[in-house]
């Protein structure tokens, strides 16, 4: 994190990204002796309710974070900012966005959790725009003109108004990953037979990682006499880029056992504040994370270590056990919404384990529509396909590189009702050789 005192001291010339947090009211004109090199400008966490209306004088700009401010409107000077692609208002009080604040070669845009009521017609003209986060918003609908966003692969709707799901928004030619759970269309969650476990029965542990809904806590669990590792997934209660952790609760109780997904054990109940929580068997140290997640560079897609490589035969058990969670889930009448590899914990045999449920929602009753979503998320898992392929070794054969292949095109192209479902995903996995 920078400082003011560092940019007004004329420290940071030169630099391609400024991180400054200071309280700020009103922006530093000093930001502005950047210009020549400033490519990524984050603000987030001040007290700014505009920005200035030369702000395109910092002609390199791609990237403007500004979250955690107290904006009501989304400047309307983004929009003149001609290499601008990526644009960040979380947790702002946004309520109007003006056709005007929507760059030329706007690629993402993230407004989650603001007070959002519609969209612009105009957002239809950002032909380049892959990535729309809107969760946690007072949204009832759409514009019909977003159809023509043909490059839109990940969208975030969830905890909203929406009481029905744009027709149009199935057939979307390359959406993949669609997070709409915590809206009134949803379908109830049926009541679950997962027993509750007491927080006096755990003896919390280190701090084993953090996300956007909670805290993951390594513990023990005196359960039936024996003290077994589980980990805690304690959550914030706040709304999340993909919906409310309440919705990750209901979709992790309701999702059942399944070798490819990370075990539930229960929820969880007497926590000295209140928190709501989630208990999970504890993975062996012997599964890692896939993949890390996409970068601003990337936008939608996965980032892998340098030097990533697979056998054949790994590549195989990764891709069948992706499939497979997904199968199941759709079977118990979910989506993940998040289908990614990394969200996906792996052994060195390439055994799989889907994590999580934060995207996660409930298929609609009806048909139609449930299959449309199933395939939709079927995209994602081409996409998945597509990177073991890329980071499989040279020992892989040609008939069975042409086997995938087919399988990964299948699952990627335009017209989603002729998408693979996961169950036929899963059978020519399993016709398949490494």
């Amino acid at each position: 994190m920078h400082t003011l005192s560092a940019l007004r001291a004329g420290e940071l010339t030169g630099v391609q990204r400024l991180d400054l947090s200071d309280g700020l009211s009103e922006f530093p004109r000093e930001i502005f002796d950047l210009a020549d090199s400033l490519e990524v400008l984050n603000l987030s966490g001040n007290a700014l309710t505009r920005l200035p209306d030369d702000l395109p004088r910092l002609h390199r700009l791609r990237v403007v974070f500004c979250s955690d401010n107290p904006f009501t409107t989304l400047p309307p000077v983004l929009g003149q900012c001609a290499q601008l692609e990526m644009v960040g208002f979380k947790a702002n009080q946004i309520e109007h966005v003006p056709a005007e604040a929507l760059p030329p070669r706007l690629r993402w845009l993230t407004l989650t959790d603001n007070r959002i009521e519609e969209l612009p017609a105009a957002i239809g003209r950002c032909s380049r725009l892959q990535k729309l986060m809107l969760a946690g918003n007072q949204l009832k609908q759409l514009p019909v003109e977003l159809s023509e966003c043909r490059n839109l692969e990940l969208l975030r709707i969830a905890a909203s108004r929406f009481e029905t799901l744009p027709e149009w928004l199935l057939t979307m030619p390359r959406l993949s990953w669609l997070a709409l759970g915590g809206n009134p269309m949803e379908r109830a969650p049926q009541a679950t037979s997962a027993k509750p476990i007491h927080w006096q029965d755990l003896t919390l542990g280190p701090l084993l990682g953090e996300g956007a809904s909670g805290r993951i806590y390594q513990a023990l669990w005196q359960h039936d006499g024996t003290s077994l590792p589980v980990a805690v997934k304690l959550f914030k209660g706040e709304v999340t880029s993909d919906g409310w952790p309440q919705s990750e609760m209901a979709a992790n109780l309701a999702v059942g056992a399944h070798e490819n997904l990370i075990p539930v054990a229960g929820p969880l109940v007497g926590h000295p504040e209140g928190t709501s929580g989630l208990v999970m068997h504890f993975i062996p140290p012997s599964y890692k994370t896939l993949a890390g997640p996409p970068s601003l560079a990337s936008c939608t897609r996965d980032v892998y270590a340098p030097g990533s490589t697979f056998s054949p035969a790994v590549a195989l058990h990764i891709a069948t056990s992706a499939a497979a969670a997904a199968a199941h889930l759709h079977k118990r009448g979910l989506m993940h919404g998040d289908l990614y590899a990394h969200n996906l914990q792996c052994d060195d045999s390439g055994h799989g384990l889907l994590g999580d449920m934060g995207a996660a929602s409930f298929l609609p009753d009806d048909s139609v529509q449930s299959q449309a979503l199933q395939r939709l998320e079927a995209r994602a898992f081409g996409c998945l396909l597509e990177e073991l392929l890329q980071h499989t070794d040279a020992t892989l054969s040609v008939t069975t590189h042409q086997a995938w292949s087919t399988l990964r095109d299948d699952c990627l192209q335009q017209t989603v009702s002729a998408r693979p479902s996961f169950t036929q995903i899963v059978q020519r996995l399993q016709n398949a050789t490494a």
